[in-house]
């Protein structure tokens, strides 16, 4: 028996040694990395190949592509396993709202249905505009969102027919490599072709750099800060933008002040305001901002009376040249007040304090549940203030009035890309509002609110003197 095994085996490696002196690739499941490669080069290149693969997919089997991804997150212990994971790796954000997050992204994030194509027809024949692929394209994730940015871009890249090279931040690398094995493993039970969505295994600045040079690579999208923003549009090649925000809070002496607080507190403090869309400063009419602050507290926000303590933390949360302390961001509101002594139970879940306008709470987004408050002497002003902390970013506003004409003035001059009104932030994206989702929101490029039309072009064909019916 043993010299049968022995024969067979022999057998078997005779036969692996001809396929591979003929050239073809050999790996087992066990060697496959299921889109995770050790070099960038390999990635682009894994990703090149599959996405002509791809294109020679139907959009019925692209969508049927999309349900695999979004069913796998879907599953109960993935849902909780990678948010809870993102939190563990990143020490940002708390896990049921990543869980939230993680679901919505996976919900509510358009497929092909996505892709609408534009006919033009008359005397002269029958054009056609359809959304068709880039190609490969590579995207840059914060640590702020790491699943939530992977899951909503791959299920809208891969709906309009692309393949995607993510260049994770380096602190989510663990669970940005078990979420795309994870992610692809679905895929390819689906049917997919291997590697639709790619990444290496140790993501650095010196990656992204190659992945933004590669000519294989034919669009850029960055989802962060304002410097990676600047860098993927210098690339010189076609570029989407999610940058930063620093979203202001408007409340008038005709809002329903009880709910307006609930709603502040409940955005501002969601995943420990990490979300660039989240309230960073409030800017309320002075009638009413003490019954604000009141409502506030009942809802799990903690008031800072004073301006030594205020100052103390300030200084606690903030590096040298006043950006946020990375190590900070994302901590609870109960974890920052200990940084000045001030002990407090789980259900404080904000930090809230009084502040002139130009306070550096005010003026620079701190991604930490800490929101200053400003009383204004009327609504004209509060605008007016708002506009100015919002830096012309452009990126999200939020009010609460009853005053229509107010409500459109600053709609106008903000000329935010998400504009919530009477709501918390999250609303603007899908989460207790109307419209889909996504943690892409694409403000210094335009592209606004993105989804699978986004990262496609727009190609035309045309048939002359023929198929106009009408």
């Amino acid at each position: 028996m043993k010299m049968e095994l022995d024969l067979i085996q022999e057998m078997i490696k005779q036969v692996l040694e001809e396929i591979k002196e003929e050239g073809v690739e050999v790996s087992s499941k066990e060697e496959y990395g299921y889109g995770v490669f050790d070099s960038m080069v390999e990635a682009i290149d894994a990703s090149e190949k599959a996405q002509k693969e791809l294109f020679e997919c139907s959009v019925q089997q692209r969508d049927k592509f999309v349900d695999a991804i979004r069913a796998e997150i879907l599953k109960k212990e993935n849902l909780e396993m990678i948010s809870y994971d993102a939190v563990e790796e990143t020490k940002i954000g708390r896990v049921e709202d990543k869980i939230i997050k993680n679901r919505v992204a996976a919900e509510n994030t358009p497929g092909t249905e996505d892709l609408k194509t534009r006919a033009i027809t008359g005397e002269d024949g029958l054009t056609i505009e359809e959304y068709c692929p880039f190609g490969v394209i590579g995207s840059i994730t914060p640590t702020t969102n790491p699943t939530e940015t992977l899951i909503n871009n791959s299920i809208s890249m891969i709906a309009g027919g692309n393949t995607v090279v993510f260049s994770p931040h380096p602190r989510a690398k663990k669970v940005s490599i078990k979420l795309v094995k994870m992610m692809n493993k679905a895929l390819e039970e689906a049917g997919a072709p291997r590697n639709l969505i790619t990444m290496v295994k140790e993501p650095s600045i010196e990656n992204s750099k190659i992945m933004m040079e590669s000519p294989k690579v034919r669009l850029l999208v960055a989802t962060g800060g304002p410097a990676i923003v600047k860098q993927v549009l210098s690339a010189g090649k076609k570029a989407i933008g999610a940058g930063a925000g620093n979203p202001p809070v408007v409340v008038d002496e005709t809002a329903d002040i009880e709910k307006a607080a609930k709603d502040i507190v409940s955005g501002a403090s969601f995943d420990n305001n990490v979300p660039c869309i989240a309230e960073k400063e409030v800017f309320a009419v002075e009638s009413v901002v003490d019954q604000l602050i009141y409502y506030m507290k009942k809802n799990g926000a903690y008031e800072i009376t004073s301006p030594e303590v205020l100052e103390q933390l300030d200084k606690a949360v903030s590096k040298e040249n006043g950006k946020p302390n990375p190590s900070l961001v994302g901590k609870s509101a109960k974890e920052l007040l200990a940084l000045v002594g001030i002990n407090v139970d789980d259900d404080i879940k904000l930090v809230i304090a009084r502040t002139n306008k130009d306070h550096h709470l005010v003026t620079e987004e701190m991604l930490m549940p800490i929101l200053p408050i400003v009383s204004v002497s009327d609504v004209d002003t509060a605008i007016d203030w708002a506009y100015e902390a919002e830096a012309g970013n452009r990126h999200t506003a939020i009010m609460h009035s009853k005053n229509v004409d107010k409500l459109t003035k600053m709609a106008k001059k903000l000329e935010a890309t998400i504009f919530v009104k009477n709501a918390p932030s999250y609303a603007g994206i899908g989460v207790g509002g109307e419209g889909h989702t996504t943690f892409t929101i694409a403000g210094p490029t335009g592209e606004g609110i993105t989804s699978a039309k986004s990262f496609c072009r727009i190609r035309r064909c045309v048939m002359s003197e023929a198929l106009s019916i009408r």
